[in-house]
């Protein structure tokens, strides 16, 4: 099999085999020849149906001919210069338009460099030296936020990852997530904190969707003890609606990261935020963030087509509701049980858990071999689910009544 032999030859030339950690399937993961719509096709000659979409930045499907046609009339002009380009300010305004009391963009090449950014930018504005993230909450793998799960409130980070040195994420604190007493607890004894950094709806263990009022709750907290909100919005930005989740639940954060919908299927990231806090940033001020693939001209081309469509076409993100709500209907009308069916938007996930996660404690209690057997068998019927109990699933625009047909009998078999 092609994939097979290809696997082999690249566990000789690269670490694992692959060039991020997710892909490394076992036995051998599929290599994939073209995308298409919401379908890939494999070098073996198998076409799948795929709710992974590149873990979250496909929402218009593979290969969308508007994005398409945008990409290649960029290529007619060169596609890196090393000067900004007109659709700079262009992007930058649609998206603070899109977010109320967010003032001004840096554009950079990934959500790491974006909250890797955010955080040091945080810490130059207050002046304090510590972070709080959420346990479970992934935001990039840089060294502040390679944390284990603290055993409370208080616990000082450890470690992730050998070669994160243990001084640097002593300066990171974990809390639970939908837990503001928590938060608040930590605040008050503790008053060198610049920030709290948070996916709104975590997305790399979940979906786990907040309680009512949780995010409102903390944003209260942070203003009464002057530390910034950072919203990781990298996976719920254009995920959740025009807006994101600032927008859905009503929440003004002081920083925000964007990645994935806004590079239209390319490389980018952002950090965004309100003005005197962005105003800090090099060359206006002293917090430094530089790149040489920093608003790169095809990834800004992209995304802005991608956003631009999302504005022509309101009725999308109902219409993708819709679909997650037809797949949480069809497991109920045949009596699915043993597990819990959790959807926002167009992400969802099928926990093996009796009751839906609210924190990362809760997710990892799911059944992770009961998993590995359904992810399997969804494969075996011609259907891509991320490859892990702990990763979102994704619909796009592109997946149809006879895609979403299959999913649910995948899901009911």
């Amino acid at each position: 099999m092609k994939s097979q032999d290809l696997f082999e030859q690249a566990k000789t030339l690269m670490p694992g085999g692959v060039s991020s950690p997710v892909r490394a399937i076992k036995p051998y993961p599929f290599y994939t020849a073209r995308a298409e719509g919401s379908h890939l096709t494999t070098v073996d000659g198998t076409t799948l149906i795929d709710c992974c979409m590149a873990y979250g930045p496909l929402l218009l499907g593979h290969a969308h001919p508007e994005i398409k046609k945008a990409i290649a009339a960029r290529l007619e002009k060169g596609w890196l210069y090393g000067t900004p380009i007109p659709e700079e300010p262009e992007f930058a305004r649609l998206i603070t338009g899109d977010h109320p009391g967010m003032d001004m963009v840096r554009f950079v090449s990934s959500g790491s460099e974006a909250t890797m950014a955010a955080i040091r930018l945080a810490r130059g504005f207050t002046g304090k030296s510590d972070i709080v993230k959420i346990e479970g909450g992934f935001h990039g793998a840089h060294d502040a936020v390679l944390v284990k799960a603290g055993s409370g409130a208080t616990t000082m980070g450890v470690p992730d990852s050998a070669g994160v040195l243990r001084d640097l994420v002593a300066h990171t604190r974990q809390l639970p997530y939908n837990d503001p007493e928590a938060l608040e607890t930590l605040l008050a004894k503790n008053t060198d904190v610049a920030a709290l950094i948070i996916e709104p709806v975590l997305g790399n263990i979940g979906p786990v969707i907040p309680k009512d009022g949780y995010l409102k709750d903390i944003r209260e907290i942070t203003k009464a003890h002057d530390v910034l909100l950072i919203f990781d919005e990298v996976i719920t930005g254009y995920r959740l609606g025009i807006g994101g989740a600032q927008v859905k639940f009503g929440v003004r954060p002081d920083l925000t990261t964007l990645g994935k919908i806004i590079g239209g299927g390319l490389p980018i990231g952002a950090f965004c935020g309100k003005r005197e806090i962005m105003s800090l940033v090099a060359p206006q001020g002293p917090v430094y963030q530089a790149g040489t693939f920093s608003g790169n001209p095809l990834s800004l081309t992209a995304g802005i087509a991608t956003i631009r469509w999302l504005h022509d076409h309101p009725a999308t993100y109902a219409d993708l509701e819709e679909k997650t709500r037809g797949i949480e209907e069809s497991l109920a009308g045949k009596g699915k049980t043993g597990g819990s069916f959790v959807r926002i938007a167009s992400m969802f996930k099928y926990f093996f858990r009796s009751k839906a996660p609210q924190n990362y404690t809760e997710v990892k209690e799911c059944d992770t071999a009961a998993f590995t057997r359904f992810w399997q068998k969804m494969l075996a019927r011609g259907i891509f689910l991320p490859p892990s109990q702990f990763e979102t699933n994704f619909l796009s625009v592109a997946h149809t009544k006879e895609n979403l047909e299959a999913i649910c009998g995948g899901y009911t078999a």
